[in-house]
């Protein structure tokens, strides 16, 4: 006689075995009808699974995020089926959910195209229409191997014989489909109404290069169309803002097959660059930190001392010169151990933070690259802040408030914090361990901070904090982040003096705030979609004059803009106004100064944003002035 309670405290009781469905339909039809799946005592369930005792029950519609899961993991099986009724030779692979969608990899003689994809889109609709029930049963692992080669399924079958012999798994079938999978799904295929077929794209077998290249479908499903609409325009809008697009727009750097991952800025985007360089540099001072500048390569027994090697080398660029090895470095900390090494240090020295605008180099798969934000060649942010023990949580709170000062002047006010803690495989004791997790804690707690735990997600040297970035479209990107690291400083000997006159290792706080700067600089042109606020603008001043008689003033004008430190560029072409404002609008200048002969008689000019917003008529000075405020506001205000 099972007695379940539901999410609101509320109790029901049965007089025999129920099944989630059963409960849901007790509760009320139109909670059946809409029911995916259950949560039995916080376990993932089918609406078939039976309750025999006593038990906590959610019942899982669309609404909920776990909802949204079964529908994909639903609607991947249903394209594959669809996928197989119409093209019979197509061998089914491995199909998981992923963020905003799913994807089935396929075996097929001929590649797929475009008008496929329509033809199995339509399919997948007609097999919602048909309602088909979709079922879970267990076979042994020689059952499942026998049933997938008679079937010809060569790569389930390979799958398959990877598992132990004795394990029984589980298997899920609709009409003539069935596969391998834990689930749970969605009771029918009539639960599975709003996805779209989104894209084709190559695969190999098991993500070796090795194997055989495979086609994969990318799809996207949700609970609703409202949804789908959304989730339609936010990828609409984010090919509007892609920063590859974007950055060749507005001139601002290039990549070449010659130098796969590696940037070649031009001379905006290098100002940009520049900008937030020496705005970071400005602030790190501010801080208290030291700025040094470190060799970009150093021999292997550094990168061996350091544990580097063992767990990078692969990644890492190398050469050798002179019956010696050498690396380019993928990193900056080793090289900031040695900075700290020079001369004995008293812990009056500490905290000691060493920053860097350090090079690095990682060997990075060519399929991996993505325009700027993921490449090769990278500049970071970094820190390394040498502090005693009992100094961590005092440090880690001053480098919160440090980062969030730099994330508003970029105009970013949603921030996500996750505390990773301490994995299986680690160094240290458990009692320092806890020190640090607990003083990274108190530092989020005493910054009224929402924080999230990763259990063992930490460093195997130390527990770490993660700030995440929300921008606009609400895209995560993981940007800044503070580790505590007990155990380089003692592997590559670092010492200091304490109050005892005892020798002691100090610890190692890795800290960043934008991460790599291509990065960083690829969110910022996607956020504010290549219109940078003012003080980022590598061109913060277009002065446009309408006839050559204006040409010698609009000189005059860049070159009192210019003295005073603004980013400003006279365009004296022979070209009709109007053609001149939309130019410089689609390069997302953000004032447009329009010059006269009234302007030139006045000494003023005639103001206008990128935005088309009309200043009217302002001296040199007033606009000058009206600049200034614009600039010092950074990124909470953007034209």
């Amino acid at each position: 006689m099972p007695v379940i309670t539901l999410p609101d405290g509320s109790k029901r009781e049965f007089a025999n075995a129920v099944t989630v469905f059963d409960v849901a339909a007790d509760i009320g039809a139109g909670l059946a009808k809409v029911a995916l799946a259950g949560k039995v005592n916080g376990e993932l369930v089918d609406t078939s699974h039976t309750i025999t005792e006593d038990a906590d029950l959610a019942i899982i519609t669309p609404r909920d995020e776990a909802g949204l899961e079964v529908i994909r993991h639903s609607c991947a099986h249903l394209m594959a089926m669809a996928v197989q009724q119409l093209f019979p030779t197509a061998q089914v692979t491995i199909g998981p959910v992923i963020e905003d969608g799913f994807y089935y990899d396929f075996a097929y003689e001929r590649p797929f195209t475009p008008e496929d994809l329509l033809k199995i889109e339509a399919e997948m609709k007609k097999l919602v229409k048909a309602n088909h029930p979709i079922s879970r049963s267990l076979m042994t692992r020689d059952e499942a191997v026998k049933l997938f080669s008679e079937k010809g399924e060569k790569y389930k079958v390979e799958l398959l014989e990877a598992i132990p012999a004795d394990q029984d798994l589980s298997f899920y079938s609709q009409g003539d489909f069935i596969d391998l999978c834990r689930g749970p799904h969605a009771p029918s295929t009539g639960h599975i109404k709003v996805f779209k077929l989104m894209k084709l794209a190559g695969a190999y077998w098991r993500g070796d290069s090795d194997n055989e290249m495979l086609q994969r479908i990318y799809g996207t499903a949700w609970g609703d169309k409202k949804d789908l609409k959304e989730h339609l325009h936010r990828l609409e809008e984010a090919e509007k803002r892609d920063h590859r697009k974007l950055g060749k727009q507005l001139n601002l750097f290039h990549l070449q097959e010659e130098a796969p991952g590696m940037v070649f800025w031009h001379p905006d985007g290098w100002k940009l660059y520049q900008t937030i360089e020496q705005y970071m540099r400005i602030k790190q001072r501010q801080h208290n930190y030291d700025e040094i500048k470190t060799p970009q390569v150093v021999e292997r027994s550094l990168w061996e001392k350091s544990g580097h090697w063992d767990k990078f080398s692969e990644e890492m660029y190398t050469t050798h010169s002179e019956n010696r090895d050498f690396a380019i470095k993928p990193m900056n900390c080793p090289c900031h151990v040695q900075v700290f090494n020079q001369g004995l240090r008293s812990y009056r020295d500490l905290p000691l933070r060493l920053a860097e605008f350090g090079c690095c180099h990682r060997n990075e798969p060519s399929g991996a690259l993505h325009g700027i934000m993921r490449v090769r060649g990278f500049v970071q942010d970094d820190a390394h802040i040498f502090c005693a023990e009992d100094a961590i949580q005092s440090e880690v709170a001053k480098f919160i408030d440090f980062l969030h000062e730099v994330y508003s002047d970029f105009g970013f006010s949603e921030i996500i914090y996750k505390l990773s803690t301490r994995p299986e495989k680690r160094v240290g004791s458990d009692e320092v361990w806890d020190k640090a997790e607990k003083a990274l804690g108190d530092a989020l707690d005493a910054a009224n901070l929402d924080w999230d735990e990763l259990p063992g997600e930490g460093a195997f040297y130390g527990p770490k904090v993660e700030f995440s970035l929300k921008d606009c479209l609400g895209r995560v990107w993981q940007c800044g982040t503070i580790q505590v690291d007990f155990s380089m400083p003692g592997r590559l000997g670092a010492q200091f003096v304490n109050e005892s006159g005892d020798r002691e290792t100090p610890v190692m706080l890795h800290r960043a705030i934008l991460g790599s700067f291509e990065r960083f600089i690829g969110i910022l042109i996607e956020n504010f979609a290549g219109a940078l606020p003012t003080w980022l603008a590598p061109q913060q001043v277009a002065i446009l004059n309408i006839t050559d008689k204006q040409a010698d003033y609009c000189r005059e004008v860049e070159e009192k803009l210019t003295d005073m430190g603004f980013f400003a560029r006279a365009d004296l072409r022979n070209e009709k106004i109007g053609f001149k404002i939309r130019e410089h609008t689609i390069h997302k200048v953000p004032y447009l100064l329009v010059i006269g002969d009234k302007e030139v008689e006045s000494g003023s000019v005639a103001v206008r944003t990128r935005t088309g917003e009309d200043l009217g008529t302002l001296s040199i000075e007033e606009f000058c002035e009206h600049l200034k405020q614009d600039v010092a506001q950074k990124g909470r205000k953007v034209q």
